[in-house]
């Protein structure tokens, strides 16, 4: 399974009732934060969740919403005798930015590791996940985020017995080993069917819609993208600034053919976002105003 905590719902700065954006996601024992902005660690704490187990930081851009609260984090950790490295993904310039954020937590007892995005899209792969990471159109370079778990086919015993493979090879070829015996070379796709439907999430913000954002948000069990507008005349102010607003993201969902938008990042004059529901769900119906804090728990379809 994996968990989704949209931590903060907030764009440009905290509020007493909303914190900045911010998302942690978790599967088979790893953690994940995207962004990481002023305010992100009390949001984890009022979801019940800790800063320490957090294995990769992303970071869409370096607007201080976004980045800001990244030394407080860091010093939690070190204070909770974390010792294991922690890697930070984002656009050209992380360890710049990194370096300049740290000379208030220059001491950290665990390795902090940067890996900067160089392509207009590009994967960063781990064990048992991925993470894709797209260009968007901001007034920085901006990149928006899908989380992707795959998940392979079924082993199929009664094709191993039909053609007489020895079964103390079967647990190898199902962990996607070739292996040799007899003279006989057997591999993997010689038992194990096709691949199942997996897990996606795809969260960007700051940006104006693109096709970027259609393409690979298309598949995703899940669409987070903001909306920071949801008054009709804002239209034009949200074009200026390279923002969205409600109206757009329900529209790229509905290309992207998503069965579920969440709506975050805010604008801090935007008080009750519900108010523009009933108009944004005409466009797409699937389409939720997030609040601090809203979970889901992806699971596996049935086979």
């Amino acid at each position: 399974m994996l968990d989704v905590s949209l931590l903060g719902t907030g764009g440009m700065m905290p509020l007493p009732y909303r914190w900045l954006t911010s998302l942690m996601l978790r599967y088979n024992g790893k953690s994940i934060l995207i962004d990481c902005g002023e305010g992100t660690q009390i949001a984890m704490r009022e979801k019940g969740w800790s800063p320490n187990p957090i294995d990769i930081i992303c970071f869409t851009h370096y607007h201080a919403d976004h980045i800001s609260g990244l030394p407080g984090m860091l010093l939690t950790m070190g204070n909770a005798e974390r010792k294991e490295p922690l890697l930070l993904i984002g656009p050209r310039g992380l360890t710049k930015t990194v370096s300049a954020l740290r000379v208030i937590a220059p001491e950290l007892p665990f390795e902090v590791c940067c890996r900067e995005i160089t392509e207009e899209e590009q994967e960063f792969c781990f064990e048992g996940f991925r993470l894709k990471a797209f260009r968007v159109n901001h007034s920085v370079t901006c990149y928006g985020y899908s989380m992707i778990v795959a998940r392979g086919g079924r082993f199929d015993r009664d094709r191993a017995l039909a053609q007489q493979i020895p079964m103390k090879l079967w647990s190898r070829l199902q962990k996607g080993e070739v292996m040799e015996q007899d003279g006989r070379v057997y591999t993997p796709d010689m038992v194990i069917g096709a691949p199942r439907k997996g897990l996606k999430v795809t969260y960007c913000t700051d940006t104006r819609p693109t096709e970027s954002i259609v393409k690979n948000g298309a598949e995703s069990d899940l669409l987070i993208l903001e909306g920071m507008y949801g008054e009709p005349d804002k239209l034009s102010k949200a074009r200026e600034n390279k923002h969205m607003t409600m109206y757009e993201a329900a529209k790229v969902a509905k290309a992207a053919g998503v069965p579920e938008l969440w709506l975050t990042h805010y604008s801090p004059s935007l008080t009750h976002p519900e108010a523009y529901m009933g108009d944004v769900r005409k466009i797409f119906p699937g389409a939720v105003a997030a609040k601090d804090g809203r979970t889901v728990e992806l699971n596996f379809e049935e086979d």
